[in-house]
């Protein structure tokens, strides 16, 4: 007998009870409008479910999208104002910090952890893990000024003044961010070094710094400014500075508009800018990157991919939001915790089947006297993190 969606999927409408008969193959982002509408439930484990979505499901556009590239997402690329990207960036990070902290944790890291060991690590060793590997890939040291762009919940801030003795300084436009941030930053007793600024980044004080992180804000910034962001970020460092940058990627497939395999990257990168995060268009191939880096004179030293890092990342978080479905039911309601379960379970596979990952790169400025035999014997890529097995926690 032949198996259809209806094994896994309660239709509670006509129009659903049709769309998922036996012999159809709808597309699953048409499932996405169905759930998150609540015209569907999934009975059963909501995982086991999406192991086997592409038994019952293709990956094709729908009307939906048409209508979304043309109200939001072209104007959204287009414009990138100050005003857009505050509301924007406010409308997702502004939500409530208890939103959040619901899938991330108590060390708020809105980004991937790095993994040794599966079975040991916890999602908040994978953090910890992450905050050190980073300020020791910078080579972060006692004094050094740092600033980092798109500081999130200040976690980085507050870690690299703790346990590296940096002046750190972060930059965010959320102001539920900041509020915790700061916090954060008085909780663990580094006020005199560490500090957070509410502003946008076209707004940073033209001043010098020794270290510069940006984890996964570049996207924000969008393709058709990311040029001048990258040149911003080469004058605001010392000439023998080093800059930290960590973006979301996608495979470079020049397919990707041909039905296939590939064809599931599409509809999720459609689904992520219209539903989690809008306006973040400079999500790219690698190329992209690296170009615009070389054009502004950076010199690339070491690009790691951690694409499978955040897939386990992500993991724990989809683990987190389950065990407080309640609370996001009752505090915020059906709606969003359906949207958020299907992204990051979703996401869980994206980023293990490489539809996307995400690029850590280590550049500095390309000059002749520029010392490169500091990179000797240091963590520049992954390999040597079994030394920080068991990380420095916050």
């Amino acid at each position: 007998m032949s198996k259809s969606a209806l094994d896994y999927l309660v239709p509670k409408t006509a129009a659903t009870r049709a769309r998922y008969k036996a012999g159809n193959r709808p597309s699953f982002a048409q499932f996405v409008e169905d759930y998150i509408s609540q015209e569907v439930d999934v009975q059963g484990n909501f995982s086991d479910f999406m192991t086997v979505r592409d038994t019952y499901f293709d990956y094709k556009l729908i009307p939906h999208h048409l209508s979304f590239i043309i109200r939001r997402m072209i104007p959204e690329v287009l414009i990138h104002s100050k005003k857009q990207d505050e509301r924007i960036v406010r409308e997702h990070y502004d939500r409530g910090n208890d939103f959040f902290r619901a899938f991330l944790g108590p060390r708020m890291v809105y980004t991937s952890g790095f993994f040794v060991d599966l079975e040991t690590d916890t999602l908040e060793m994978a953090q910890d893990r992450k905050m050190q590997m980073v300020c020791q890939k910078l080579h972060m040291k006692e004094g050094d000024r740092h600033l980092d762009i798109g500081c999130g919940w200040g976690t980085l801030v507050t870690y690299s003044a703790k346990h590296f003795g940096a002046n750190s300084t972060g930059v965010t436009i959320a102001q539920e961010g900041y509020n915790w941030g700061m916090k954060q930053i008085a909780d663990n007793g580094v006020s005199d070094r560490a500090r957070i600024l509410r502003m946008d980044y076209r707004d940073i004080p033209k001043q010098k710094f020794d270290k510069i992180t940006c984890l996964e804000m570049g996207e924000h910034v969008g393709i058709r400014k990311f040029q001048g962001f990258i040149e911003q970020i080469y004058g605001l460092l010392e000439d023998d500075g080093k800059f930290y940058i960590q973006q979301a990627g996608l495979r470079a497939n020049p397919g990707i508009f041909q039905s296939g395999q590939h064809w599931e990257d599409l509809i999720w990168g459609l689904f992520m800018n219209e539903y989690i995060f809008s306006g973040a268009d400079a999500s790219t191939p690698l190329a992209f990157l690296t170009r615009s880096l070389q054009n502004a004179n950076f010199e690339v030293n070491t690009v790691e991919n951690l694409g499978i890092h955040y897939s386990h990342t992500i993991q724990k978080w989809y683990d987190n939001w389950m065990e407080n479905e309640e609370f996001i039911n009752s505090s915020y309601g059906v709606w969003w915790f359906r949207l958020w379960q299907i992204f990051l379970r979703w996401s869980v596979d994206i980023g293990a089947q490489g539809s996307s990952t995400c690029w850590g790169i280590i550049a500095h400025k390309n000059f002749n006297e520029t010392n490169r035999n500091e990179y000797l014997g240091k963590l520049n890529l992954g390999e040597r993190a079994l030394d920080i097995a068991v990380p420095m926690e916050l």
